[in-house]
């Protein structure tokens, strides 16, 4: 696939709000001599409420690369080129029913400088400390977004990666973070969005536990985090029993995609299911539709958007 710039629809927006770069390539000399665009778009950012009419959402995630998570579809250095990366979520960004990006700092700047983010929700990444494949994975500290960065940027909430692993202390270090986050999210009135799961080391792995049981542990814990819950939503895991998962919970849930190895029809058909629960108001997902098995993000993410509305 190759890197291209943004749609003329969306540089036709951008004469209306600042000035946006024409192309990815131009990002390394905006970034360099002019850094206090990306304060100023922010200010002029385009927004919208947070649900659309019908209640649901489509985001599009990429907050892999700043864990050191890297692979995607079985190519171990996918998202290792930005350009293609920016290129790719350029792409699913323009197509009708995506209505916005989860990303870390340095990728949701490079999208507002190319005018990606105008009228669009976007969730920004907070715990990125727990790096794939090391010895500290499960203490999975705050070196992404903060709260107050969040709020400033004027984004429409913040996402919290939550893995419970009960033989490892670094857990409650993680819990006691994330419940004081939660905490200020709620306070200013902007989502805080918990994705929990009940995690275990395997052969020196961090490893999910998948099953229905524990993906039902994991909500228990994650819900109760904070002094409030009103303006908290889930992202979970599409499992078996997703009827049962979703009794668990009364919260507003997205469903993650993850880095499926299935066939395609088959990840499809299990979102179709998942989507129908009482609850579940849309998928947030990346790696499937940035970079699917054919290349085709357009396709993927249109087949996404399909089964969300």
């Amino acid at each position: 696939m190759t890197t291209h710039a943004p749609t003329a629809d969306q540089t036709a927006d951008a004469s209306a709000s600042g000035p946006f770069v024409g192309s990815v390539a131009d990002l390394h000399e905006v970034r360099a001599t002019d850094p206090r665009r990306v304060a100023r778009l922010l200010a002029a950012r385009r927004r919208r409420p947070l649900l659309p009419p019908d209640g649901r959402l489509m985001i599009v995630a990429c907050d892999h690369p700043a864990r050191g998570a890297l692979a995607a579809t079985g190519r171990p250095t996918a998202m290792a080129d930005r350009h293609e990366v920016l290129a790719r979520l350029v792409t699913a960004l323009g197509r009708p029913g995506v209505d916005g990006v989860l990303a870390t700092a340095d990728v949701l700047e490079d999208l507002l400088l190319l005018g990606a983010l105008e009228g669009k929700v976007v969730f920004t990444s907070m715990n990125r400390g727990g790096l794939a494949g090391s010895a500290y994975e499960m203490d999975d500290r705050m070196t992404g977004y903060d709260v107050r960065g969040t709020i400033e940027s004027g984004f429409e909430g913040a996402k919290m990666l939550t893995r419970i692993d009960l033989d490892d202390p670094g857990t409650l270090r993680t819990l006691e973070t994330q419940a004081a986050a939660v905490s200020e999210l709620n306070r200013a009135e902007t989502i805080a969005m918990v994705e929990p799961f009940m995690s275990s080391r395997r052969d020196g792995k961090v490893v999910n536990d998948l099953s229905p049981d524990a993906v039902i542990k994991s909500v228990a814990i994650a819900q109760g985090l904070g002094a409030s819950s009103a303006f908290t939503w889930l992202k979970l895991p599409v499992v078996e029993e997703m009827e049962r998962v979703m009794r668990s919970t009364t919260l507003p849930t997205l469903l993650l995609g993850g880095d499926p190895t299935g066939h395609p029809e088959v990840v499809y058909r299990s979102w179709e299911s998942a989507l129908a629960q009482p609850g579940v108001r849309g998928l947030m997902v990346g790696r499937t539709m940035l970079f699917p098995h054919d290349d085709d993000v357009a396709a993927a993410v249109d087949t996404a958007v399909g089964l969300v509305r």
